[in-house]
């Protein structure tokens, strides 16, 4: 803390703090008597973000400061809001003077002598002191009195120099006198600079400041913060709760006895049994009693006292008023006023008001504790009442809906039960609580009636396509008090459906129109028609006739399509009826076909309800059938139709389209693009010869002999991909190209085709001798044909085949499967087989080369599969 050269007791004078260049955050500057300035300051603000101003008058920084050379200044303002005051307070902050330390020389002294200086201890003064006065609070003296003549003043906040202030000192003693009491409250503390001056005006010593200190007196006794403290507590609320809170304060010295408080309940209204108790040291109020029934005391009003000397007896007090309000709950059920209620309501009375009951709730009123929710619990089996709560009233008014019968019952007994809106909260320990009923006896009154229908909604089905005046039924209405229907007529109001009439002393009912569900407003298939009921006085009755028109079997079945190719494979045609009416006239369908010579020739086999197969009997001729079928639908409607189907030749029905035939014996007509399609594939084939011929003669002339004379007829099937040929160690080819024309059979020592024949024969014994080449073969005789290498697949399959099958049949005679190395290759079963066969060596030339799936090929495959098998 630094020193306080001056201090404010004037608005708007200025205060200097010298402190140091450098403050950190939260340093305290210095301490300014606010209350010197404006006791009732209610707002104490900075100008400046980086100081901060407590309610004492203590000075912090905020944050850390750094003094420029020139001074820093800001601004304490005051305020006191209720009076409107506002003043204040201009502090500087300068930097204290820094000693600069002398060097040390060999020729200065290294110690010297000063003076000690007498610094008085505060000075202490009690508030409101008695006296006598003037009071002498401190003497201060100056050490060089007896040197000099020294006379004596003072600066500071009460300070003068003649006894009108409230402290003066003498100027030749030095004594400090008071002349008046002081409050603490208003001055807690003085600050008096003295100053020891010669006649002369020279002050051989610096200024001494002296404080006096204004020590506290308990004039000051407790206050509430409010004259009145209100809280609100739900009843039935256990012990302990807290309620709420009062506050008294004192403007004693703090944290001393003379503000330490007190509190204590004095009384209690209503005077019962205690039902709060207030916490001694911090004002607490919280809930006592174990039951707070609202019912019996909805508020207490309690006197709390609070005591400054820790409640010592000798203390100041002051009393405060708290008013607490107990909330209701729904801790009571309500209950009937009465038990037994009648009434009377005339018959076919409708919503009318027949009677009023109302109940007692000692909750609070208008709350929803209190608002009672009544219900018919018994009686009430055919819904003709209703209890609604008048909201103003809260009481129950029960109305009648739906019309009474005095035949039927002259009285009806209702019992009705109330609860609340809102759940119960019940107290502790009590009893669960029972709902209150009431019963209502209601007595039903007589009145001539019109009329009554039995029933009131009569429904009357009647078929399609009904013989106008049919008689579909009798609609009749009796007198309630009679109970007969003598003297009633009927009529239809004249603006509803035209469909029905009704006689008008019997009652019976016919149609007077065709009923069909397909023509205009028929098609709902229902109408609605209201019949009155007059009887002798002119009373009317009403009853209500639904004509409800019944699908009949009027639609035949019929085939949708009747129109079909069938190709070669004969695949079963579907066909499917459909009949215009609903069930259960329509599916499901029997199909027959009525022309003996045709039924023996097709049949029908049934898929589904709609739907059956057509299909021929065996292999009949190709043509066009026209076939008689008839539809039976569920009702024994039969539908005559005829089904065209064209058997054709053909693979799809496409092929067929243009072309016609008729039975076996018939003529056959063809058509325009018949005509030209034949034609365009003659000229074709003629083409294709021409150019078959060509390539035959081009071949007999040149007869030059190639490399290899077998690769022009001769596929390759041991080539496992696409540009690697592997060939098969057991196939070499021969030394001559022409001769021998082709592969030869690795046998022994000699490189020539073995051609067996039958069992165990080969060429040589055909021959006669000596090994026969292919040439020979395909010559037969013997002749070798040494002028062409082109031989057919047909030759080479006849050469090869035997051999192959005697090379198989000796692996399986051989016991050490030496052979079978060469040309049985075994293989996983990996499923099903496929229709390429075997790939190993002995079937690959056999297998791979047959043709025979050029015979399934598709119609627009097959002139161009004859073409390649021809060349």
């Amino acid at each position: 803390v630094f020193q306080v050269l001056s201090l404010c007791c004037e608005a708007c004078k200025k205060i200097i703090f010298h402190v140091p260049s450098q403050l950190e955050a939260d340093t305290l500057v210095g301490r300014v008597d606010l209350k010197e300035c404006l006791q009732s300051a209610e707002f104490i603000s900075s100008s400046d973000g980086n100081f901060k101003v407590l309610e004492d008058g203590s000075v912090y920084t905020t944050s850390a400061l750094s003094l420029s050379a020139e001074k820093k200044t800001f601004t304490i303002l005051l305020k006191d809001i209720q009076e409107q005051v506002q003043k204040k307070i201009h502090v500087s902050l300068v930097e204290e003077e820094k000693k600069t330390p002398k060097t040390r020389h060999a020729r200065d002294t290294v110690l010297k002598r000063t003076k000690r200086r007498w610094g008085p201890i505060p000075s202490v003064m009690i508030e409101n002191s008695l006296g006598p006065f003037p009071l002498q609070i401190q003497q201060v003296q100056s050490d060089t009195a007896q040197n000099y003549t020294i006379y004596y003043s003072a600066s500071g906040p009460g300070i003068d120099q003649d006894p009108k202030g409230l402290f003066y000192i003498e100027r030749e003693t030095g004594n400090i006198f008071a002349t008046r009491a002081v409050d603490r409250e208003q001055y807690p503390s003085f600050q008096i600079i003295c100053f020891a001056t010669t006649p002369d005006g020279y002050s051989p010593e610096v200024p001494l400041v002296h404080t006096i200190r204004i020590e506290d007196d308990n004039d000051n006794a407790p206050y509430f913060t409010q004259e009145l403290f209100e809280f609100c507590v739900p009843e039935n609320s256990r012990p302990g709760v807290v309620v709420g809170k009062v506050i008294a304060e004192d403007r004693d010295e703090p944290y001393t006895l003379h503000t330490t408080l007190k509190y204590r309940i004095v009384s209690q209204t209503p005077p019962i049994t205690p039902a709060f108790s207030v916490h001694g040291d911090t004002g607490v109020i919280s809930v006592l009693l174990p039951q707070l029934d609202r019912e019996l005391v909805p508020s207490y009003t309690l006197l709390v006292e609070a005591r400054d000397m820790a409640g010592q007896p000798f203390g100041l007090c002051t009393t405060g008023t708290v008013v607490i309000k107990i909330e209701d709950t729904n801790d009571n059920a309500p209950s009937f006023k009465q038990f037994q209620y009648e009434t009377r309501v005339e018959e076919n009375r409708v919503s009318v008001e027949i009677l009023r009951v109302s109940v007692v709730d000692l909750d609070e009123p208008g709350s929803p504790g209190s608002g009672a929710v009544y219900e018919i619990i018994r009686g009430n089996d055919d819904q003709a009442f209703e209890i609604t709560t008048d909201k103003n009233t809260n009481e129950g008014i029960l109305c009648v809906v739906k019309g009474l019968d005095y035949e039927t019952a002259k009285q009806r007994v209702l019992v009705i039960g109330v609860n609340n809106e809102a759940p119960y909260l019940l107290a502790p320990h009590s009893q669960q609580l029972s709902q209150s009923t009431c019963s209502v006896t209601v007595h039903v009154l007589d009145v001539d009636e019109g009329p009554v229908f039995k029933p009131c909604l009569l429904r009357l089905d009647v078929k399609e396509c009904e013989d106008i005046g049919t008689a579909i039924g009798r609609y009749v209405a009796e007198d309630p008090e009679t109970g007969n229907s003598e003297g009633i007529r009927y009529r239809i109001p004249p603006g509803q459906c035209n469909w029905i009439n009704i006689d008008d002393k019997s009652g019976e009912v016919r149609t007077v129109r065709v009923l069909d569900r397909d023509i205009g407003e028929m098609r709902r298939g229902q109408c609605n028609i209201t019949v009155l009921a007059i009887d002798r006085n002119g009373k009317t009755g009403t009853g209500t006739i639904q004509v409800c028109i019944v699908p009949g079997n009027k639609n035949f079945p019929r085939i949708t399509q009747t129109d079909y190719i069938m190709c070669r494979d004969r695949k079963p045609i579907c066909l499917t009826a459909q009949d215009g009416d609903e069930a259960p006239y329509s599916a499901p369908f029997v199909y027959r076909i009525t022309d003996r010579n045709l039924a023996s020739m097709w049949k029908l086999t049934p898929h589904d309800d709609n739907s059956w197969y057509l299909s021929p009997k065996g292999d009949i001729p190709y043509g066009i059938y026209e076939i008689p079928v008839s539809v039976i639908d569920n009702g024994g409607k039969i539908g005559e139709n005829t089904v065209r189907v064209n058997l054709c030749d053909c693979v799809t029905p496409t092929e067929c389209d243009g072309r016609t035939r008729q039975l076996s014996g018939g003529n056959v007509t063809l058509g325009l693009w018949a005509i030209l399609a034949m034609i365009l594939g003659s000229l074709l084939l003629l083409l294709i010869l021409i150019t078959i011929c060509g390539c035959c003669g081009a071949g007999v002339m040149h007869r030059q002999v190639t490399d290899d004379c077998a690769n022009h007829n001769l596929i390759i099937s041991n080539t496992e991909a696409p540009g690697e040929e592997v060939m098969d160690h057991n196939i070499i080819p021969l030394q001559n190209t022409c001769d021998q024309g082709g592969y030869g059979v690795k046998t022994g020592e000699q490189q020539t085709f073995e051609v067996v024949k039958g069992r165990g024969q080969t060429l040589e014994s055909v021959k006669g001798g000596g090994h026969q080449t292919l040439g020979s073969v395909k010559e037969g005789g013997g002749q070798p044909m040494m002028d062409t290498c082109r031989y057919s697949y047909s030759e080479w399959h006849n050469f090869t085949h035997p051999r192959l099958g005697e090379k198989v049949h000796l692996c399986r005679q051989d016991e050490e499967q030496k052979h079978s190395e060469d040309y049985l290759l075994s293989y996983n079963y990996e499923g099903k087989g496929s229709l390429a066969g075997s790939v190993g060596c002995c079937s690959d030339q056999h297998e791979e080369e047959a043709l025979d799936f050029l015979d399934q090929l598709e119609p627009k495959f097959r002139t161009l599969a004859e073409t390649c098998i021809k060349r």
